[in-house]
């Protein structure tokens, strides 16, 4: 693994800043910038930005010294870079106008009180740009919303009741299941339920939206339950994807558990891969027709890729 650092020449709030990446572990590269003192809020997708009075600081820890062409070509070369399109969709400018698209009759921002949709929508976008997040961050909530739509055939109450439980489904991540599950339910009714008094959303709508947080948890709605396939599906999407996105997601994971040792994270990991690979061999891993012809066939040759993987190293 090589940790690379480009000169400080890209202005930002009237500072010059260099970018830290590395060409293959983003595990790696976090546990570099943490043992450097760069702190977590720094990171930004793909790399850290860091100012310039940190660079020959970073320099003498061990970052190798590239120019800006060398660091982009390396960083591209590894599969961990994240796009330009990627990063547009993940801004908080953008997700905020996706959580006020689902309540078109929302009125303006400015000066919300904090009751409004708006002041709700803040909130939860900020709970998925905490900075210990890896890949349960923002590009993970726009990809879910992105993922949905392509599941549903129809306009449905179910699939705004299931847009609305994406938004909540990882609010709150501190890498403990089921605790993290039920930990963003409480924080769905709290933030929800006086949006419910305003007339916003019914009682019903509520109870439905925190009992779809919760079946992330395990990720088995029964087959009838259109909603939670819905959640569960569009959630479970990153499973299906080409193999070089897919080797992203599993260094974010790596990142995002950096504090966990190796023989545990892997421990741990294959029991992951082999549960969701009991799903995918019993009642499905995805459960709505088309997450089952999208991403069905990949995900298993993903999850038996990244476990043989697993079982190589231990």
């Amino acid at each position: 693994m090589t940790v690379l650092v480009d000169p400080p020449a890209w202005p930002a709030h009237d500072h010059l800043w260099s970018h830290l990446v590395s060409d293959s572990s983003l595990h790696e590269l976090r546990t570099f910038a943490r043992a450097a003192g760069v702190p977590d809020r720094a990171f930004d997708l793909d790399h850290y930005d860091v100012p310039a009075e940190r660079y020959d600081e970073l320099v003498a820890a061990g970052a190798t010294p590239v120019d800006g062409g060398t660091l982009a070509r390396r960083l591209a070369a590894s599969g961990l870079r994240v796009s330009g399109h990627e990063r547009r969709r993940a801004k908080r400018p953008v997700l905020l106008d996706r959580w006020a698209r689902l309540w078109p009759d929302a009125g303006p921002a400015t000066h919300a009180p904090s009751t409004t949709v708006h002041a709700v929508g803040e909130e939860v976008v900020d709970r998925w740009r905490e900075p210990h997040r890896v890949y349960h961050g923002r590009l993970h909530l726009a990809d879910a919303l992105d993922a949905l739509p392509l599941l549903l055939t129809r306009r449905e109450e179910a699939g705004w009741r299931a847009a609305v439980a994406l938004w909540f489904h990882d609010a709150v991540h501190d890498g403990a299941t089921p605790d993290d599950e039920q930990r963003s339910a409480a924080l769905t009714r709290a933030l929800l339920e006086p949006l419910a008094e305003r007339g916003r959303l019914t009682s019903p709508d509520l109870a439905e939206i925190e009992r779809l947080v919760l079946l992330t948890a395990g990720h088995d709605p029964d087959p009838g339950d259109l909603a939670g396939c819905l959640v569960s599906d569009a959630d479970l999407a990153v499973l299906g994807a080409d193999p070089v996105r897919y080797g992203r997601y599993v260094a974010q994971v790596r990142a995002e558990y950096g504090h966990v040792p190796d023989p545990d994270f892997r421990s741990g990991r294959g029991a992951v891969l082999e549960q969701l690979l009991t799903l995918h061999s019993g009642p499905g891993l995805y459960r709505t027709p088309a997450g089952r012809h999208r991403w069905g066939d990949r995900a298993e040759q993903n999850l038996r890729a990244e476990l043989a993987a697993l079982d190589d190293r231990r």
